[in-house]
């Protein structure tokens, strides 16, 4: 389960990372990250928060996550029962990429380093260093700022902390799988981010009916990201009525409409062996995959 969105948005549902980790591990928690310029005092911090507007009081990552996560981490770093790691999937959606916030972010990391799925930076990004497993992992995305910041600057011998997304070509959402992400894994690119339009193009609120052909290409999908040594990951399938999309802070363009439209796709993606199923329904995908073990 991928916790989608997982934050407080203007002081609303701050309980997310509490149900998120109430739904037990592994799990993924989405952090949407920006850098924040008090118009006052113009002193600048990253925050935890989907983007501008932005008030200056939106929690940190430090507070909002690690320290949230810390009786887990150490927990598990006490057992050594390291078969299970990560535990928890850090997923950073940056909302920006000022140099001075992935510096921030990178040193946040470093403080948590002990905590955190590393590998060696080689000579060649090619050659994919073998993964020292820790309790978390982080991502990011695919932009060439984050790959500067987080793995062309550091030197050889020194460890990565964040692993970032494949690059992909979205222009045609029903291309085969090779077309949208046709470069290989390598040091720093281990995963494979997907709207989940490159399943149903016309996307959840008019995806239809569940059929074997689209089945198919979800398969397809992954199947293809695993023979390439990707994990993968679909965002966001959410099924509630319209009228409660507002009160869940739940977006319209993420939602098929029903319990049972969304059931369908999860059910699908298990199936299919999706690493990472993004939902802002924590709770009720948590059980379904817990029910289907």
């Amino acid at each position: 389960m991928d916790a989608h969105n997982c934050y407080p948005y203007f002081g609303w549902w701050a309980d997310r990372i509490g149900r998120a980790l109430s739904a037990g591990t592994p799990l993924a928690i989405e952090q949407d990250l920006f850098w924040y310029t008090d118009p006052h005092t113009k002193q600048s911090h990253s925050i935890v928060a989907h983007g501008a507007p932005a008030e200056g009081n939106e929690p940190t990552l430090r507070e909002y996550f690690f320290e949230r996560v810390r009786p887990v981490v150490e927990k598990a770093l006490r057992d050594g029962d390291s078969k299970d790691w990560p535990l928890i999937t850090l997923n950073l959606d940056l909302k920006s990429e000022e140099p001075e916030h992935l510096a921030a972010i990178w040193q946040l990391l470093t403080e948590y380093r002990d905590w955190i799925t590393t590998a060696r930076r080689g000579s060649d990004i090619r050659e994919m260093g073998a993964l020292a497993v820790k309790p978390i992992l982080v991502l990011t995305g695919e932009s060439e700022r984050q790959k500067a910041a987080f793995y062309d600057n550091l030197p050889v011998g020194s460890s990565l902390l964040v692993f970032g997304a494949t690059p992909t070509h979205n222009a045609d959402p029903s291309a085969p799988p090779a077309a949208i992400a046709p470069n290989g894994p390598d040091n720093y690119h281990r995963w494979w981010n997907n709207s989940w339009r490159v399943v149903e193009p016309a996307g959840q609120p008019n995806a239809g009916e569940w059929t074997t052909a689209k089945e198919a290409r979800l398969r397809n999908l992954v199947q293809y990201a695993h023979e390439r040594g990707f994990w993968i990951r679909f965002y966001t399938l959410d099924g509630v009525s319209q009228s409660e999309e507002s009160c869940r802070g739940i977006f319209h363009s993420y939602n098929f409409g029903s319990r049972p439209a969304v059931e369908a796709r999860w059910q699908a993606a298990e199936r299919a062996g999706v690493d990472y199923i993004a939902t802002d329904q924590y709770e009720d995908l948590a059980r379904l995959l817990a029910h289907s073990r």
